[in-house]
């Protein structure tokens, strides 16, 4: 299944994974809607909602930059409107917004706290809301959250537990929702194994060393992809990005890898039962 002609409605695409799986899905021809705040370059995050568009029509797709702020309802029901008067409607609707502050309780302002929690799992819920009503209309409707699996273990929480509060609050949406809407939409999660060569990610690692033991977004968008090419049962999943991609077919991971030579870095929140792919290892390449 091709996602050809299929509208995708992806919160903070302006780079990163967002981009990343905005990218894959204009490989296949599809409409993709750049719902983002960044107008103008940052120094520490490149990218703006234009130059993404400009890189989802070269790579096959066409786009729509919508400047928008998942805080505000008044934004977010905008950037829904004009996406469904450019596209006629919305096939697949991806939460990947989010803000991060690795903070313990004593060092985290509130401002952070609110912060994260109104764009992590306030605007998570209002993105999902306020797409449903299009996506009941699509062929073979998804909502797919960058969040992790419900695992709650104390360690977890203890290290910063206002942004894992937030964090796991966008995988209760996909908790609710999919039980809420099933056999209507498709709601899941998707998880990377290892830490993600972002720009964000380079801000939180100081720099170049942190980021060669990372894997590319690509391996995130093409865990998307194929979820999205799944039938709208397939739903109340949280997936782990290389094992999914393992149940695909996929053998080859090494592709991802920022640097080979170097170990990989795992992410927060990967359950302890969930081993990497048969085959694969986070160790350094020989």
């Amino acid at each position: 299944m091709s996602l050809a002609g299929k509208t995708l409605f992806i919160t903070g695409a302006s780079r990163g994974i967002g981009l990343a799986i905005a990218l894959r899905a204009a490989k296949d021809g599809a409409n993709v809607v750049i719902a983002a705040k960044t107008i103008q370059a940052h120094p520490n995050l490149p990218g703006t909602i234009y130059s993404a568009a400009e890189e989802i029509e070269q790579a096959g797709g066409k786009a729509l930059a919508v400047p928008c702020d998942i805080r505000f309802e008044e934004q977010v029901a905008a950037a829904v409107d004009a996406a469904v008067t450019k596209f006629g409607g919305i096939d697949i609707c991806v939460n990947n917004a989010s803000a991060i502050s690795l903070t313990g309780t004593e060092a985290t302002e509130m401002k952070r706290f609110d912060l994260m929690h109104q764009v992590n799992a306030r605007g998570t819920f209002l993105v999902s809301k306020t797409c449903i009503p299009h996506l009941k209309r699509a062929a073979n409707p998804h909502v797919l959250m960058l969040s992790p699996p419900l695992d709650m273990k104390a360690r977890w929480f203890a290290p910063h537990t206002a942004y894992t509060m937030a964090k796991y609050g966008m995988s209760l949406c996909v908790l609710g929702m999919a039980e809420e809407f099933k056999g209507q939409i498709a709601f899941n999660a998707l998880w990377p194994r290892t830490a993600i060569a972002t720009a964000a990610m380079r801000n939180v690692l100081s720099g170049e060393e942190g980021m060669s033991h990372c894997r590319t977004p690509d391996i995130v968008a093409d865990a998307a992809w194929h979820v999205f090419r799944k039938p709208k049962s397939f739903t109340g999943n949280f997936l782990i990005d290389d094992t999914f991609l393992a149940e695909n077919g996929v053998t080859d991971f090494d592709r991802y890898r920022v640097d080979p030579a170097r170990d990989l870095l795992p992410d927060f929140f990967v359950p302890d039962d969930s081993a990497p792919p048969a085959g694969v290892s986070l160790k350094a390449k020989a």
